[in-house]
């Protein structure tokens, strides 16, 4: 188990790691050491080969039924059709390999991340060496803008602030402190005197001594967790791969069928083997592997343009069968720009401050009361104070407004600019210059400055904790005039005079206390006017007897639009979860806002609870959990593990370093793009380049309607290979093994990859179907052939073959040319197809659907049907695929004659409603 240092104290810990602040480690203490702990680095588990990843895409059995398929071709003497299938074999594994060869990541972004330098003290002397040389026991010296190099114990800190969201989720900097904490169950984020790898100092000095190197930092245990996460396959890659299996299946038997028939008749060994590759080949859809990467590609095309970028192709379809989302809360449902959204005066007047964003265009509107901010004295030197004691910058470029500096001063920055206060006017032609400054620190919980006014005429201008502020108040100020706050006068047991600000001050721990129940971050904003003795006064004295102004509530608000994505994902049956390192408050006030909370029934669980329950437990209460706050890397893993063993199909968004795991582990990992970590972006499979949630919902409706398209593909696409196996099986049985074949290989080929497999392509940009939100997500295990898919599919397949067969027995009959009856028989098949693509982009009947709707169908249906007319008539066609030109009596009566099994059957359905025809 890993040692708890925050527990321990300065003391103990530089006893504990053998070392010294004033000296650092020895020579000889460090070459121990490092062979003890090895170097400060992150492991990288090899990946695959290129040859490895090549090697792999053969193991799909519909590839390696084609290729046994093409060997016998080259050995029986098919040159044509061996080659054709061979290309088709490589065609397939290229895409499969360039797919799987892209998604081959990860570590490397991480180890970019670390520091490459550090500053330690050894025998006695500070040093830089590099950071992969640090040890445990090294003293590490911690400055504004470094890198953390290693996980270190803080012992010194000068007003330091560490960033840390990438590693806990926390969007402000943590100020640190060196004292020991007592609680041994806190989070990375509440550690307040650790300094992690990987994290940034945003301000302040420090000394801290390292205790984890390598892979056993925080960082380290998140490589560890990623380097061990299984990625999951997607439920798509799980249905294709039951499809590929089941052909295979189906493909040997029909084999196995002909070999037992051709035996009993006495047919030679070659004759057998030329039918088995006929049936294989008929059995396979040679363009399901190409045509399922085209349709993910046009959607992830689409995809693109609602801001959401695919990294795998599987992932877009999963997307609609996402049931639960696991979502990131600030940055991804909140706006990632703290913002004031309350404000309370001392007179006891409440505000609220509009205006999205950085953007100055917002006033303070008050709330049962007329008074413009303006005319509120007490308002509007609050914001004079909030603007001067303050250490961000407003920054405007044309229309664009940003702040540089610390999101919860900068929210202070943007309200002052609402009402006309910017801290760099008031600087250089306001009157007003800063004199001194008293920066923050977590001992006085405030800051200050002595500003020298317009009139020449000198005050402190105070920010910090409520209740610090309020014990420091000598009053407040009232319509501009101040309100002297003072205890009762007391004589014997009779109060003889009462504090004037007693109600005020009642109001003001009230409005604490409602900022509080609103999952506000509050801050107390004072003044104090200062003489010129003043001026040389230590700030702890000087910050006494203070004027309260006001107080400003300050939170990262809801992106406007998040509400009504919620909504849609709940009428859709998706769950939407908020998994935060917030704290449990905040995030639960946000959830309930944007209704992820919408019921008393919504539990809210933090990480500490987490840690108390097993797996078992966890995966009970997933159901019902609306929120998980204040969680760790570990416990985000959990938790997607945990739905997915309750049979949920798990999205997971996330930015850091500390969400890799999950987004690995996840069904679908939902990076983001703008605040994304390039780690949290390599482990995702789809990449939100607008960072909104509603991206996600648009990607669900995107995920749903390309899962539709592929089924009516695959129904296309696998009822001409039941037409084509059942057509050379019925001429077999019927006709007897000495008849020549109704379809050659080659004729088949054609069949799936261009007379059908045009038009079937057109049906990936076929439109949604009007219930598409309104439906529940698919269950995980849902095939592609539910619903009575594969009865219609196997249905409409004999029946086109039957036609198939008879054409092909009417020709043999009437003394025609074999050439001629495969011609025939071939004709047949494919116009069978052509008529019955219109029945397959519906999910009722062809005559609830207008054609004209997708007019790709259209122009892909009269492609289709004319190259496959020039095979028939064309001299090259016939030469290759062994035709012969059929009189126009008879292709007129094959035309008519195709459109009869999807006419015929869909009137069936139309008038008796039976699902399976």
């Amino acid at each position: 188990m890993t040692k708890k240092w925050f527990t321990e104290t300065v003391a103990s810990t530089v006893s504990n790691l053998g070392t010294s602040t004033e000296n650092g480690l020895s020579s000889e203490e460090v070459k121990q050491r490092q062979e003890q702990f090895g170097a400060n680095e992150l492991q990288e588990q090899a990946g695959k080969t290129v040859l490895e990843l090549l090697a792999h895409q053969f193991m799909n059995p519909l590839i390696f039924i084609l290729g046994v398929g093409a060997i016998v071709s080259f050995f029986t003497g098919h040159l044509i059709d061996a080659v054709a299938i061979g290309v088709i074999i490589v065609i397939n594994v290229l895409i499969a390999f360039w797919q799987e060869f892209k998604a081959q990541k990860g570590m490397e972004a991480l180890r970019d991340m670390a520091a490459p330098m550090a500053q330690v003290r050894r025998n006695g002397e500070w040093m830089d060496i590099p950071a992969r040389d640090i040890v445990p026991g090294d003293v590490l010296k911690i400055s504004t803008g470094d890198i953390l190099a290693a996980d270190v114990r803080i012992v010194e800190s000068n007003r330091l602030s560490i960033d840390e969201a990438a590693l806990t989720g926390e969007s402000e900097p943590v100020d640190k402190t060196a004292d020991a904490l007592e609680d041994g169950h806190i989070g990375l984020g509440d550690q307040i005197n650790m300094g992690f790898m990987t994290t940034m100092v945003t301000s302040g000095t420090g000394l801290g001594i390292v205790v984890s190197t390598g892979m056993q930092t925080e960082v380290g245990h998140i490589a560890d967790m990623m380097a061990n996460t299984e990625e999951t396959k997607t439920p798509m890659q799980e249905r294709m791969d039951t499809i590929a299996k089941t052909l295979m299946a189906v493909a040997l038997g029909v084999v196995a069928v002909v070999c037992v028939i051709g035996l009993y008749h006495g047919m030679p060994w070659l004759e057998i083997l030329n039918t088995g590759i006929s049936l294989s080949v008929a059995a396979i859809p040679e363009g399901l592997p190409t045509v399922v990467t085209i349709v993910l590609t046009m959607g992830s095309t689409r995809m693109v343009k609602s801001n959401a970028l695919a990294k795998q192709l599987a992932a877009i379809e999963t997307l609609g069968s996402t049931t639960v989302i696991c979502s990131d809360k600030t940055g991804t449902l909140t706006q990632n720009q703290m913002q004031v959204m309350k404000a309370y005066d001392a007179s006891g007047r409440n505000w609220e401050v509009s205006g999205k964003g950085f953007s100055p265009q917002g006033e303070f509107k008050p709330l049962s009361h007329s008074t413009d901010v303006k005319d509120s004295p007490e308002m509007m030197q609050g914001l004079v104070v909030a603007t001067l004691c303050n250490d961000a910058e407003y920054l405007q470029d044309g229309d664009k407004s940003s702040v540089r500096g610390n999101p919860t001063e900068g929210a202070l920055i943007v309200a002052a600019a609402k009402a006309g206060l910017q801290q760099a006017e008031m600087l250089s032609t306001g009157g007003y210059s800063i004199v001194d400054k008293f920066p923050f620190d977590s001992s006085r919980k405030m800051a200050s400055v002595i500003v020298k006014g317009p009139e020449g005429k000198h005050f402190l201008a105070i920010k910090g904790a409520p209740d610090v502020v309020l014990r420091n108040a000598s009053g407040f100020m009232v319509n501009g005039e101040v309100v002297a706050n003072q205890p009762a006068a007391v004589e014997g047991n009779l109060a003889v005079a009462a504090n004037p600000a007693e109600e005020l001050v009642a109001s003001y721990e009230a409005a604490i206390q409602d900022f509080a129940h609103q999952a506000l971050r509050t801050l107390a904003v004072g003044i104090r006017e200062l003489s010129e003795a003043d001026l040389k006064r230590d700030p702890a004295e000087l910050e006494k007897d203070v004027t309260i102004l006001g107080l400003y509530g300050i939170m990262d608000p809801p992106r406007p639009e998040v509400r009504a994505a919620v909504d849609s994902c709940y009428d859709a049956g998706v769950r939407t979860v908020m998994i935060t390192g917030d704290h449990a408050l905040t995030a639960a006030a946000i959830a309930r806002e944007i209704g992820i909370i919408r019921s008393e029934e919504d539990l809210v669980v933090t990480g500490s609870q987490l840690d108390d329950m097993d797996d078992e437990e966890l995966r009970r209460i997933c159901p019902n959990v609306a929120v998980f706050a204040r969680v760790t890397p570990e416990h985000k893993l959990r938790i997607v593990q945990a739905q997915q063993h309750n049979n949920e199909v798990a999205a997971m968004t996330g930015d850091g370093v500390n969400d890799a795991p999950a987004l690995r582990r996840a069904d679908i990992g939902v990076a983001m793009g703008i605040t994304g970590t390039s780690v949290a972006k390599d482990s995702g499979d789809l990449i939100l380049l607008d960072d909104n949630f509603s991206t996600i919902v648009k990607a669900v409706r995107q995920g749903r309607q390309i899962f539709d398209n592929l089924r009516k593909f695959i129904r296309q696409a696998l009822t001409a290979n039941v037409g084509e196996v059942s057509v050379i099986l019925f001429a077999f049985l019927f006709m007897g093994p000495e008849v020549a074949l109704p379809l050659t290989p080659l004729m088949i080929l054609w069949i799936n990859l261009v007379s059908d497999g045009l038009p079937a392509l057109a049906l990936g940009v076929d439109p949604e179907e009007k219930d598409l939100m309104e439906r529940k997500p698919r269950k995980r295990n849902e095939s592609f052939f539910s619903d009575h898919l594969g009865t219609r599919i196997v249905i409409r397949g004999l029946t086109q073959g039957g036609m198939s067969f008879l054409a092909f027995n009417w020709a043999m009959n009437a003394g025609l040319s074999a050439n001629y009856a495969q011609t025939m028989a071939f004709a047949m098949l494919v116009f069978c197809q052509l008529w019955h693509i219109f029945d397959s982009r519906s999910f009722t009947t062809l005559f609830r659907k207008n054609p004209f709707t997708n007019k790709s169908l259209l122009g892909a249906v009269a492609v289709s049907a004319t190259l496959s007319l020039g095979v028939i008539y064309t001299g090259v066609g016939q030469f290759i695929f062994s035709t012969e030109g059929l009189t126009a009596s008879h292709l007129i009566t094959v035309f008519l004659a195709a459109s009869l099994p999807t006419l015929v059957l869909s009137g069936l359905k139309e008038v008796t409603k039976i699902k399976f025809v």
